[in-house]
């Protein structure tokens, strides 16, 4: 029976891709290299390890929508997910690397999206969980055999955040998404719209000016 471990080897973006994916590659190992694995179809869960590095002030201010204030962040510093993948492993015996690609998003909804953002340098502690169904034969048993991934298998690596960085600003240079409720954006294009306003960037920089401009006087006249 295959008695397989798994390694994380590397990462880059994926060149040409329709949308923003990240290329993980995995090794997988037997520890019987006399079976031959016909095909794996591996499943796995990643993991964002948030409470394994370090961060400045600025990444702790960016992170307060996540954690809270960074005094609590010894109850709040939590794991989050990531997102799940799905792959089909070709035949192999003893070991081979398996690509893994991730699509990624800059929607600031979602938990992910937010992490990777407040970060400038350094990795991002990632954990893969993996499941699955693995077809495979053996010199000591006739026929295909089929046996499950135990729950336990898993691998760690630390990503570095100048991958994702680099991805979105090929994606989307100088540019961030930022999800509206519908009537907030029907407000918002109208205000563009009887301003006279080029571009979103315009209408909503003259808002934040108006507010930061009335913040000043109120605290002038106090």
């Amino acid at each position: 029976m295959p008695s397989l471990d798994f390694a994380m080897v590397d990462a880059d973006v994926l060149p040409y891709a329709a949308g923003p994916t990240l290329l993980f590659k995995l090794q997988i190992m037997n520890a019987e290299p006399e079976e031959q694995i016909h095909s794996i179809l591996l499943r796995a869960q990643i993991r964002i390890e948030a409470s394994q590095r370090h961060y400045d002030a600025q990444s702790e201010d960016r992170l307060l929508d996540l954690f809270g204030e960074p005094g609590r962040w010894g109850q709040t510093l939590r794991s989050l997910l990531w997102t799940h993948a799905t792959i089909a492993v070709p035949r192999f015996a003893g070991s081979t690397i398996a690509e893994l690609p991730i699509a990624c998003t800059y929607d600031f909804e979602l938990v992910a999206a937010k992490y990777f953002h407040a970060l400038e340098d350094g990795e991002v502690p990632l954990q893969f969980l993996f499941s699955g169904t693995v077809f495979y034969t053996s010199e000591q048993e006739e026929g295909l055999r089929i046996t499950q991934i135990p729950w336990e298998k898993e691998t760690s690596y630390r990503m570095p955040i100048r991958l994702w960085k680099e991805m979105m600003d090929q994606y989307f240079p100088n540019s961030a998404w930022l999800r509206l409720r519908r009537d907030v954006f029907d407000r918002l294009y109208s205000y563009k719209a009887r301003s006279t306003l080029p571009t979103w960037e315009a209408a909503v920089e003259q808002l934040l000016n108006a507010r930061e401009t009335d913040l000043e006087r109120r605290a002038w006249n106090q």
